[in-house]
Parts: C-alpha cells; structure tokens; sequence
C-alpha cells in the first residue's frame, strides 16, 4: 500500500517553512508558486510511486538540460508553449475579442535588435545557395484597412535548419530583418526558401520525446512578430505548405490560417526580371490582420528574457 504523507498537517506546515511563508521577506507571488510546485511534486511522487532512483535521475535530466539550454526546446515539444496560445484565444473569446491573424508559439531563436528597413528588404547575406524566395503581403486590421508604419519582425532558419546568432557560422542578423510598412501596408522581403530541422539527436529534449516514442521534427517556417501603434502585438508565424511535417510539428504551432502557400517557380525570364541569374525561385504571399489594442499595453510584446545580439 502506498504511503501518502502530501496532506498531512506536519508536511503541509513542512513545505510552508520550505516556500518562506514563515518569513516577511521576499516575494509572496513566488511563495504561492513554489509551494504550490512543491505539494503537487510530491504528490506525483506518492501517486505515481516515483522510485528515489527516477527522483535523481529526473534531477540530473534537468542539469543536463539545462547546460544545453534546451528548456525552450522541451516546453514547445511538450505543448505546454501552444496549451499558453490556447489559454490567451480563450481569454480572448471570453473578452469577446475576435478576428485578427491566428497567434501561435513564439519559439526560443528570436534575437532583438535586426536591421530595421523602409518597405523591403534582402535578409540573406547570400552565402546560403539557398532558392531566393521573394515574401510579401499587407498588414491590415480587421476590416482590411491598410496598416502603413506597422514593423514586420521576421526571422528565420538557412537551409541547414539552423539561425544565426545560435549558429555562429553564420553572419550576424543573417535572415532576420525588421521592415517597416509603406503607405500601403505593404512589406517585401528577398530571402531564401528556409528548411525545417529536427530537435538535437544527441539532445535532452529529444531523449523525452523518444521516450514518449515521437520524433522531435519541425516543419519549414518563418517567424513574425508584427506591431503598429494602436494595434495589439501578434507573435506568430507561417509553416510552408507542402513540406513533410506541416500538420505533424513536434512543436504544435501550426494553425488553420497559418499555411504559407510557397509557389516554385522554373522560368528564366521571369527570374531575369527578378535579378536572379538562375531560373528557379520561390514566391509566397502572406497578409497579416491585427486586432485593435484596448489598453497601450495590448501593443508590447509579451516580457520574456530573450537573446540580444
């Protein structure tokens, strides 16, 4: 029979001193989580009869975790980053707050700080033999107003599946750029046709994930932040249509109108008067709608420690 001490009175008085409620000090928010993190521990460990042996090898899973900084990782492969997008569409809804681009997961490669530009842009510093891939589209409200002066905040990986800053080989801000919307709404970008990538095979998340038996795969995607004075932040992205993992992402951040429609293109004239040497390119077209901001900070984004080149 399994012992179960999480709710007597000595342990739960045990954890209290434990989380500081004995003291004036500190933080009484963080006093809440903790102890709160600690009894529902502890009854995982008694309902689940977590052996002392599981107890420290789940520990040393988190230093090893931890030294790989793959905590990001692990909470998008868990789906505890969506379940966060499918908490904020229910306030929403709850708000009654509807239209707008879908949001979904922002992911833990942003880097703040890319070169900001006026309508257009070129992200790739042409070292990736890459297809050029040419994207634009408008930013617009809900009622498919123009948004001119929004920045678009767009970054993604090279055709490794890998970003700058966290890939050292490559240049610095290499495939993330700002653009600032014309008088149109409008934004271009000239890029290269990104690819989708795997979690680390060697990597603690991937060592959950193959215990859970699911591949750790994401599909090719490009990530936006886009923001304009009087409208709401979206943290969002498009996962390219026709790859392997569009509907099967690791992460779960594809969503119902997130499908970027990329079209392959083989016409030598046509990439001529695109400046391309060769006759291949790509095309995508993608407009962003953003919901009214009722408070000024509706249009922040959401405060999270985040890379800074």
């Amino acid at each position: 029979m399994t012992i179960k001490l999480s709710s007597t009175e000595s342990v739960q008085n045990f954890f209290k001193e434990v989380s500081g409620f004995n003291n004036d000090q500190g933080s009484q928010r963080m006093k809440k989580l903790v102890n709160r993190i600690l009894i529902d521990t502890i009854k995982i460990i008694e309902d689940m009869e977590v052996t002392t042996e599981e107890f420290w090898k789940a520990v040393d899973y988190l230093n090893r975790m931890g030294a790989r900084g793959e905590a990001g990782l692990l909470v998008a492969g868990l789906g505890l980053e969506h379940y966060l997008d499918l908490l904020l569409d229910a306030q929403d809804e709850q708000a009654g707050l509807t239209g707008g681009t879908p949001r979904t997961i922002e992911g833990p490669l942003y880097v703040a700080g890319a070169p900001l530009s006026e309508g257009e842009t070129r992200m790739d510093d042409g070292t990736d033999a890459g297809t050029v891939m040419f994207l634009q589209g408008q930013v617009k409200d809900v009622d498919g107003k123009p948004i001119a002066g929004a920045i678009v905040d767009l970054w993604h990986a090279n055709t490794k599946g890998t970003y700058s800053y966290f890939d050292t080989t490559q240049s610095d801000y290499n495939l993330r750029r700002r653009i600032v919307t014309d008088s149109e709404g409008r934004y271009r970008a000239r890029s290269i046709v990104p690819s989708g990538y795997g979690c680390p095979p060697e990597g603690t998340t991937q060592e959950v994930l193959n215990l859970l038996g699911r591949h750790g795969n994401r599909p090719a995607h490009i990530h936006f932040f886009i923001s304009a004075p009087g409208y709401r932040h979206l943290t969002t992205q498009i996962n390219l249509s026709g790859d392997e993992y569009l509907w099967d992402d690791f992460a779960y951040a594809t969503r119902d109108g997130l499908v970027g429609d990329i079209r392959f293109i083989e016409d030598a004239v046509a990439a001529k008067a695109r400046g391309l040497d060769g006759e291949r390119f790509a095309e995508i077209d993608f407009d962003f709608q953003l919901q009214s901001a009722a408070a000024p900070a509706q249009e922040q984004i959401r405060d999270r420690v985040r890379a800074e080149a």
